[in-house]
């Protein structure tokens, strides 16, 4: 187990070792507390003099110096600047956490070395190391109300630095930005991005993110120069108006001077620095999970994970029947029939289901009753679309109202916000859907925070570029689709929305809203279904194509939402991925690689010691022209054996294993 240490006066040999010298990290000779992760690679520094500042080191490198942390609140009161340490408490964390819907393993070991420091002020400082990053909260101890006016978090790194920057022009977003691959050194200053936000330095991947958001905004950052990165907040919104003739942007008006009006006595959201050696140890850091609040649900067992045959991305395109295909009871009684026939779990009944403003307001060819009841003679659940203002504003009558149609669930859309009063709001809803056993799904969504942990039904969120830009823009690329996995789907499930069984490579593909189709190939898009972490994954396209590619969908539906386990064999953050992940006594493999084309020869030894029946899907010989084109292959295979295989330019590939009878 790692240590802590304290040291006072001059900064002790130790300290010099991590660093050629320690001008380059301007370490001043000043009281440091010392606290190492559980294997002892990561360092943390933190000084108290005058401010609190934090310096990370890997394996005896600096990897970021003296970065400032503090808080400003109302009263003129400050946290973090003069500061006097009244006591410490120094612990070690080893426990094991059960997740209820498990996005990458059923059970996470939760490690780490933990400092609190107690300051005259009446607040805390809570630092903790693990071997894959580092994080720190405030704590409060007021009685009153505290205002505050501004929060410090500064980043500020060493060396040459290549950061990720999913730039933003503005606070109100949906967070589906692209990532911008540039030199942290030579950016101007004051551009903004929201987070997750990676950082490449020194031969270690960081990404810096938060968790235990709570009646607070949720953090952004912004470039400062010179290798700088800082923390920046919404101010609260005072006044917020619907755009004229919208039902759904609903941008702030007027803002407060201060960030949060929250309550005295408290823990404030962790700030996460996650650190790692390889980049495919990103796919397997659940910082953001570990630290977040725990469960909130006293008998979550009613939660079903599952996969989604969703209506809009495809635009209805239902063919070979003798109905009209739209936003009508027959056309979603087909959808429920596709469903079952595969074992979907859910349909989505999205845009149009009800007359934009008002959730009572049904349109008059689609009865809601009579597709729930459908539904679930045929063990398919419906999960009804609703926009967040009108949701809020018809909030209990229309939850009542669907929990005695029987919904399973609510996907809620256009928030844009993560302001104080938008992260409230995330909260309230996760809660009074709780209450019903109904599921969320966000979407216009701000990034996941910790909320999944303490209210586990809501299942997945969007807040990231995802397939539905296939249907206006080139932006869903190869290099795209390989980013996501290293730095959004750290923070927690994407509903990235995959499956499209139309595809083209790039010199074929257009954009077309109605008619849809994805870059890549199409073992690129099944191969997400492994890849790509969301306990609730839609099928994006129509059931009509779907059952016209029986065998693909037939593959996609023996694939899981929820996993036990997750191996990363092969990774490079937007180049390529290959992983395994368990379910039960089945392995399932999946692989994707960026415009070149790759060839992977991956060891079976984490299988168990009996034989299995591997299913493969792989890029066919022409999926270089011809996107679609893909085989199907069946083998024997043992822990003793390797598998080969080739991956067409923008493809895929993907496996699964049972075991031999």
């Amino acid at each position: 187990m790692g240590t802590v240490k304290l040291i006072t006066g001059l900064i002790s040999t130790l300290v010099f070792l991590l660093c050629t010298t320690a001008a380059a990290v301007n370490i001043t000779q000043t009281a440091a507390y010392i606290i190492e992760s559980p294997d002892k690679s990561l360092l943390l520094s933190v000084d108290v003099k005058d401010r609190i500042t934090y310096s990370v080191s890997v394996e005896g490198k600096f990897i970021m110096g003296p970065s400032a942390i503090s808080m400003t609140l109302g009263d003129d009161l400050k946290l973090g600047e003069n500061t006097v340490v009244t006591d410490t408490e120094l612990k070690s964390i080893n426990q094991r956490i059960s997740s209820v819907v498990p996005e990458k393993f059923a059970v996470i070991e939760d490690n780490c070395n933990e400092l609190t420091l107690d300051f005259k002020g009446d607040y805390s400082v809570i630092f903790r190391v693990y071997d894959n990053g580092v994080a720190y909260r405030f704590k409060t101890f007021f009685k009153k109300n505290l205002k505050v006016l501004s929060e410090k978090a500064e980043f500020n790194f060493i060396g040459n630095n290549v950061v990720y920057f999913p730039e933003e022009k503005s606070f109100f977003s949906h967070n589906e930005a692209s990532y911008l691959r540039e030199n942290l050194g030579t950016m101007a200053a004051g551009r903004l991005a929201s987070l997750p936000l990676l950082v490449s330095s020194s031969g270690v991947k960081i990404l810096i993110t938060e968790s235990a958001l709570i009646d607070y905004p949720g953090m952004w950052i912004k470039t400062g120069g010179n290798n700088n990165l800082y923390g920046t907040f919404s101010r609260y919104p005072l006044e917020s108006k619907l755009n004229k003739n919208s039902d759904r942007d609903c941008p702030v008006a007027k803002y407060a001077e201060y960030i949060a009006m929250t309550k005295g006595d408290r823990t404030f959201p962790w700030r996460i620095v996650a650190i790692v050696k390889k980049d495919g140890d990103l796919i397997t850091n659940q910082l953001v999970y570990q630290l977040a609040e725990e469960l909130q649900i006293k008998n979550p067992s009613w939660i079903k994970p599952g996969k989604v045959a969703w209506d809009w991305w495809n635009a209805n395109n239902i063919y070979g029947v003798d109905f009209k295909s739209g936003v009508n009871t027959q056309t979603y009684k087909y959808y429920i029939d596709f469903a079952s026939r595969f074992g979907i779990e859910y349909i989505i009944l999205d845009e149009g289901w009800y007359r934009l403003g008002n959730l009572f307001d049904v349109v008059p060819e689609m009865d809601i009753k009579e597709l729930i009841d459908y539904g679930r003679k045929k063990n398919v659940g419906i999960i009804l679309w609703v926009i967040w203002k009108t949701l809020d504003d018809q909030l209990i009558p229309a939850l009542d109202q669907f929990e005695k149609w029987g919904v399973a669930g609510i996907k809620v859309d256009f928030m844009q916000r993560d302001d104080q009063e938008m992260v409230n709001y995330y909260w309230k809803i996760a809660e009074e859907a709780a209450k019903r056993k109904m599921l969320v799904d966000y979407h216009g969504a701000y990034k996941p925070s910790g909320l999944r942990r303490a209210y586990p039904n809501v299942i997945t969120r969007e807040g990231l570029k995802g397939l539905e830009h296939n249907k206006w823009s080139k932006d869903i690329t190869s290099t795209h689709n390989l980013t996501l996995p290293f730095i959004r789907m750290v923070a927690g499930p994407m509903d990235y929305t995959p499956g499209a069984m139309s595809n083209a490579q790039p010199g074929n593909f257009n954009s077309v809203f109605s008619r849809p189709m994805s870059m890549g190939t199409r073992m690129h898009q099944i191969a997400m279904y492994v890849i790509f972490e969301s306990p609730l994954q839609m099928m994006a396209d129509s059931p009509s194509s779907y059952l016209k590619e029986k065998e693909c969908t037939e593959f996609i539906a023996k694939i899981p939402t929820t996993w036990d386990h997750t191996i990363v064999l092969e990774a490079s953050v937007g180049e390529y991925i290959v992983l395994a992940r368990k379910k039960a006594d089945k392995w399932y493999i999946g692989a994707m690689t960026s415009e070149t084309p790759r060839e992977f020869t991956i060891d079976l030894s984490f299988l168990g010691e009996s034989g299995y029946y591997a299913e493969i899907m792989e890029d066919g010989v022409n999926a270089d022209r011809y996107a679609s084109d893909y085989r199907k292959t069946d083998r024997t295979v043992s822990k003793k054996d390797s598998l080969t295989f080739k991956m067409a330019p923008n493809g895929g590939w993907a496996a699964i294993l049972m075991l031999k009878n």
